[in-house]
């Protein structure tokens, strides 16, 4: 009889070996163990759509079937179809009012690979990449760039935008600077003023460098179709044309048509740093799937259908976000340590849980951020993601919800069971 020995770990690559993984998917394993266990969990984390509540429109449904069927089923043109490309110009000039050619666009399997083909197409080891926190992946895109990371905290009186003032100390030398709005994780979105003053600093950092290579700024607006209330989505191009050459938008289906597993997205910016990512993703093979391609093409046609699909989800996601807002409001006003930013955009609301470092009635302490998570799923059974699995401080008090896979009728429960969780505390 034989025996096989655990062989020891074998070193992999430096890289490989201190990549970090997300902390966002790391507590959304934790929730569904538990409700996998039996438990009734409202998960509030991830940043995606329950097909249930959000389903796929069907007019794009009926697209991807039909382009299916007509066999559009071999590879894609690697920068993307034409016919998207063409389209999403039209649609960026339709809904913005920018004037980009389709050999300024640039077609990939949703916006992650876009971002990280930004990054590298940018980015030399080394470099300073500058970013707010809280903000999603940028210090992981820095990471796998061997970039300096120049993490710049924001705050809630300018509800977790980053300012000019605060970005003006890093910027010096830095070849980029990645930021977003709508921002995930907060739901806030820049005003025209803010934006405006960001601008104005890359623009007077780019002409104090004199012909060496530029800041640019990576302008991340997957959200930009879903703005609430009053908002007005703003972009740097036409708020300062002469960004044009510095900056590069990430867009895509995945936000405004409930469409993350489809993975069509699409950058545009520059047409050389356009042709260098679109290098980079064809060594990669990251495409979006040709019928997906095909079909998006023929919805973007379809302007007053698409006009509608983003206002079925506008309804739903104010409706939700709105009662969210509301309830932490009446708990605010019975006295409890919470508090609320109104939401601008995407599918996030920023909620305040002031838990850290309090005694339970139970004599127990509460420690960090994750303490207070663990312990708002395991007594209220609610899931939400602390700002420290982006970028912020383990003991930052703010949180993520995210109202994509939220159901109505469980809005009064949530409420009802975070008062009772919140009564356990001394």
């Amino acid at each position: 009889m034989s025996t096989t020995a655990t062989a020891p770990a074998t070193p992999l690559s430096q890289l490989a070996e201190n990549l970090i993984g997300s902390e966002i998917i790391k507590i959304g394993g934790q929730l569904n163990a538990r409700i996998a266990a039996g438990e009734k969990i409202a998960n509030l984390t991830i940043g995606d759509f329950d097909p249930k509540v959000f389903p796929l429109p069907e007019a794009y449904v009926n697209e991807i079937i039909t382009a299916y069927r007509e066999g559009h089923t071999n590879y894609p043109q690697a920068n993307g179809m034409e016919v998207l490309r063409a389209e999403v110009a039209r649609t960026i000039g339709r809904m913005q009012g920018l004037a980009y050619d389709k050999n300024e666009v640039l077609i990939a399997s949703g916006g992650r690979p876009l971002i990280y083909a930004a990054f590298r197409a940018i980015v030399d080891p080394q470099d300073k990449v500058v970013f707010p926190i809280p903000s999603w992946n940028n210090n992981h895109y820095t990471f796998l760039t061997a970039a300096q990371q120049v993490a710049v905290s924001t705050s809630a009186a300018n509800r977790f935008l980053p300012t000019a003032d605060d970005l003006r100390p890093h910027i010096a030398d830095a070849a980029l600077l990645a930021v977003c709005s709508p921002l995930n994780p907060t739901g806030t979105s820049f005003t025209a003023d803010q934006l405006a003053a960001i601008c104005d600093l890359v623009l007077e950092e780019n002409s104090r460098r004199a012909g060496r290579k530029p800041l640019y700024l990576l302008y991340d607006q997957i959200y930009s179709a879903l703005t609430l209330g009053g908002t007005v989505h703003v972009d740097p191009v036409s708020l300062r044309p002469e960004m044009r050459p510095y900056t590069i938008f990430i867009d895509g289906v995945s936000k405004a048509f409930a469409a993350t597993g489809v993975r069509v997205g699409w950058a545009f910016g520059p047409e050389r740093v356009m042709q260098r990512m679109h290098a980079l993703l064809g060594h990669i093979g990251a495409w979006a799937p040709k019928p997906e391609q095909i079909a998006t093409a023929r919805l973007l046609k379809q302007d007053a259908v698409v006009d509608g699909i983003i206002k079925g989800h506008l309804d739903k996601i104010s409706e939700r976000v709105g009662a969210l807002y509301k309830g932490f409001m009446t708990l605010k006003a019975e006295g409890f340590p919470v508090d609320a930013i109104p939401a601008e955009g995407a599918m996030y609301l920023t909620v305040k849980i002031d838990l850290q470092g309090r005694l339970l009635k139970d004599g127990t302490v509460l420690g960090d951020a994750e303490d207070v998570a663990m312990f708002l799923i395991r007594t209220a059974n609610v899931g939400l993601v602390p700002f420290y699995a982006f970028g912020a401080d383990r003991n930052d008090p703010w949180c993520r919800i995210s109202v994509g896979t939220l159901h109505m009728d469980e809005v009064p429960m949530i409420f009802e069971n975070l008062r009772k969780a919140l009564t356990l505390v001394a």
